[in-house]
């Protein structure tokens, strides 16, 4: 008589979740740097002159590059390693975070705001394969997930919140500094409490899906943004619509290669698309305030007008929140 031994499904212990509590710190913060500038335009304006372009650049910037790379950034860790490609981001995340909060000039502060988009978009992929290698039972895999949603969530509720604090006592650029201890903290204990995980199976990172990706992304992104700031006219519709031709051809390639950057299989399951669905709209709705603030800005003609307007813009997003 033959005996089947089922091996349980073996549980998390205190090193999984201590690392969960450290590798959601970085994924509060990603969505933090999404709003925690908004409040910070008055002073950022007064200091350093930036022309309306430059201003919705400053803002807008770090949103784009973080959408147009996350697809990039999720392929490379599955090269080089989910919690390598982790720490690289941590280092560049707090070394741009370090230049944004001393920048010189507008333009000084539009290139360190890209290099914390790409730095930042190391941070979801990576993070949420390091969670289903770390947790292997089905009911810790889905609580641990759902703290890792709720730090993302919960970043960029406050992060207009905590940078009116940091605003009363210090000055604009003080805004992007919380982000360095916490860099500091996942360098130190990540490659003690984080498992290393690659595919072994990933093939060769096609840089042309890579480029077609994050050229799709950005186009339709920018031309949403128009949209959302001119209303529809001839330079937005152009955008999404090249953003959409771009998308396509990435499609077709995916189909071509067999190594693809994006298994076009998971669209074809329900549940994947719905979650993408919920998952936009919800980004949608939380954005609402943002926009408002953003189209307020880019409709001076000056910087002083910049900050008279954020300024009243500041006022409203105050008063909401005191009412909600």
């Amino acid at each position: 008589m033959e005996e089947t031994i089922t091996a349980a499904t073996p549980k998390a212990g205190e090193r999984e979740w201590i690392g969960l509590a450290v590798i959601a710190l970085p994924c509060l913060l990603y969505s933090m740097d999404l709003t925690v500038l908004h409040l910070a335009v008055p002073r950022l304006t007064e200091a350093l002159a930036p022309s309306s372009v430059q201003l919705l650049w400053i803002i807008d910037i770090y949103g784009f590059l973080l959408a147009g790379s996350l697809i990039t950034m999720g392929t490379l860790g599955d090269r080089i390693g989910r919690r390598r490609l982790l720490l690289i981001g941590a280092v560049l995340f707090g070394a741009a975070s370090i230049l944004a909060a001393f920048s010189r000039s507008a333009a000084m502060l539009i290139v360190s705001r890209a290099v914390l988009g790409v730095a930042g978009a190391t941070i979801a992929p990576s993070t949420l394969s390091l969670i289903r290698n770390m947790f292997l039972d089905a009911r810790e895999r889905t609580t641990a997930i759902s703290i890792w949603i709720i730090a993302f969530s919960l970043g960029g509720a406050i992060g207009p919140l905590l940078g009116g604090v940091i605003l009363e006592y210090f000055w604009w650029g003080a805004v992007f500094l919380i982000s360095v201890p916490v860099m500091i903290l996942l360098l130190a204990v990540g490659p003690f409490l984080l498992p290393e995980y690659r595919d072994p199976n990933a093939g060769k990172l096609d840089l042309l899906s890579a480029a077609l990706a994050s050229a799709a992304v950005l186009s339709i992104v920018y031309g949403l943004k128009l949209m959302a700031q001119d209303g529809v006219r001839v330079a937005a519709a152009l955008s999404v619509l090249a953003g959409l031709a771009i998308g396509m051809v990435f499609v077709r390639r995916q189909k071509q290669l067999a190594d693809p950057l994006i298994d076009l299989r998971l669209f074809a399951i329900p549940r994947f698309r719905a979650s993408l669905v919920l998952y936009g709209g919800a980004i949608l709705l939380r954005s609402a305030p943002s926009c408002f603030c953003r189209n307020t800005s880019s409709s001076c003609s000056d910087s002083r007008h910049c900050t008279a307007d954020s300024g009243r813009c500041r006022g409203r997003w105050d008063s909401s929140w005191a009412h909600s």
